[in-house]
């Protein structure tokens, strides 16, 4: 083993602490809102604001991360950031009533927001190009059991005690986190720093919270239109507005100027749309199952872990594949096989065997593996280190809004189908068109990740096997 081996192995592992702790947090609390609202008195649908509150934090505070970073010191502000997303998990776990908990989820949402995009920062910062796809692989193979082992441990932890225990899971696993980054992470020490960008940071808050909001409501299916239109207009005015802004003006809360970057551009842009459709997926399987083919949660739970099993088979080989063939190949046949899966999704029914499920659910999650596997590594294989700080900042900021957005188009697809034939509760036709329209966003990654030249991304998968 290499030194450089040494070098980001240990800190990857470190660092995917705090990107499963943010991707079990985020599907094992949803399993628990029937309890909360019957504990706390209130309507389930009111709960709703409960998972909102989190991902506005999330998505706000995500810009600045990078910024802050600089400014204080990526190894400190990542084991902050660690220590104030476990406290603010405890304070909701402690909640007594609607208000106190949404104030901690909005605490928990800041935390969040640090964690990831500070901790690649501190990752990705000074590693050799050949190694890119090695330290992304090893920052996010242990991170892909949190979105898969969330629903069930949600589940257990809320009939076996209380959805107390969705929230307290947390301590331990930010307590052994925080321990390891003190321990193993290296010191980095605050560089002087612009100030920061105050008017555009106001205006990207502003404009992603009011878009999180309008993907919301219409996820939800809320019958008044009015509230989401108003919303998401008002986003995306604001959103404009930041962008002249940030175009404007030096060391910007949002750094544009990384879209001139083509390897960058595709990995945000193409990427995020991936990501959209990525979730989508995730959330509709387990409607299909459980409320299409009468599915109990256990059974769902572990039919859609061929996902996880396929992602678990891919992450080691993606080196393989681009030692030999371009990104842009790799990244192509990415989204047209996992189109192809999604789109066949659209056709199962609860005639077909379960090994046939379960055999394309695992081919989704060999693909997705792949995609993310090689766009995590190309995303910064160019951007300058002088830049490296608003890249991730940009990269987390656009994977936080596409993976919202992924779950809000499959949701709206579901409840307006649902509403135009008068049913009730969503049939098997209305979730297989949310399907479909995640296949509509897959497909048009393609084109995106064709449009990368031979030579883009070349090198960043050591020749040699690790």
């Amino acid at each position: 083993m290499s030194s450089c081996q040494k070098d980001f192995r240990i800190p990857a592992l470190v660092i995917s602490v705090a990107l499963f702790m943010q991707n079990i947090d985020g599907t094992i609390v949803t399993i628990a809102i029937p309890s909360i609202a019957r504990d706390m008195g209130v309507g389930a649908v009111n709960l709703g604001s409960v998972i909102i509150a989190y991902l506005v934090a999330l998505t706000v505070f995500t810009p600045i991360s990078g910024w802050v970073a600089d400014r204080f010191g990526a190894k400190r502000v990542f084991s902050l950031a660690i220590t104030t997303f476990t406290l603010a998990s405890v304070g909701c776990a402690l909640s007594q009533g609607l208000p106190e908990l949404i104030a901690f989820r909005i605490l928990q949402g800041a935390g969040g927001a640090m964690m990831v995009p500070v901790g690649r920062l501190i990752l990705f910062r000074g590693i050799a190009r050949e190694d890119m796809l090695a330290a992304s692989t090893w920052l996010t193979m242990p991170a892909l059991i949190g979105p898969i082992l969330g629903p069930p441990l949600g589940g257990f932890l809320t009939d076996q005690w209380s959805w107390r225990g969705t929230f307290w899971i947390n301590l331990p696993i930010g307590v052994v986190g925080l321990l390891f980054a003190w321990i193993a992470l290296p010191e980095t020490e605050g560089e002087s720093s612009e100030r920061l960008d105050v008017t555009g940071s106001l205006l990207v808050g502003s404009a992603l919270t009011l878009c999180m909001i309008g993907f919301e409501l219409v996820g939800r299916g809320a019958t008044d239109v009015v509230m989401p239109a108003v919303a998401l207009v008002l986003g995306a005015s604001l959103f404009w507005l930041a962008y002249r802004h940030c175009m404007r003006t030096l060391n910007p809360a949002l750094d544009f100027s990384l879209l001139e970057i083509p390897t960058f551009k595709v990995s945000a842009i193409a990427g995020g749309c991936f990501v959209a459709a990525s979730d989508a997926l995730l959330f509709l399987v387990p409607l299909t199952l459980q409320v299409a083919f009468g599915y109990g949660v256990l059974s769902s739970s572990m039919m859609t872990f061929a996902s996880s099993i396929g992602s678990f088979c891919m992450r080691p080989t993606a080196a393989f594949a681009l030692r030999r063939y371009p990104a842009r190949s790799v990244l192509t046949a990415a989204s047209c096989s996992f189109a192809a899966v999604t789109g066949l999704c659209a056709l199962m029914s609860a005639d077909w065997p379960r090994v046939a499920i379960f055999f394309l659910l695992l081919m989704g999650g060999v693909s997705r593996s792949l995609s993310f596997a090689t766009t995590g590594a190309i995303a910064f294989a160019d951007v300058p280190e002088t830049q490296l700080s608003a890249a991730t900042s940009f990269q987390g900021t656009t994977q936080k809004f596409m993976k919202a957005f992924g779950v809000a188009l499959a949701a709206a697809t579901v409840q307006i189908a649902s509403m135009l034939h008068g049913a009730n509760h969503p049939e098997h036709r209305d979730i297989a068109l949310g399907f479909l329209a995640a296949t509509a966003v897959v497909v048009l990654t393609c084109p995106m990740f064709a449009w990368l030249s031979r030579e883009d991304g070349f090198g960043i998968a050591s020749p040699v096997e690790r």
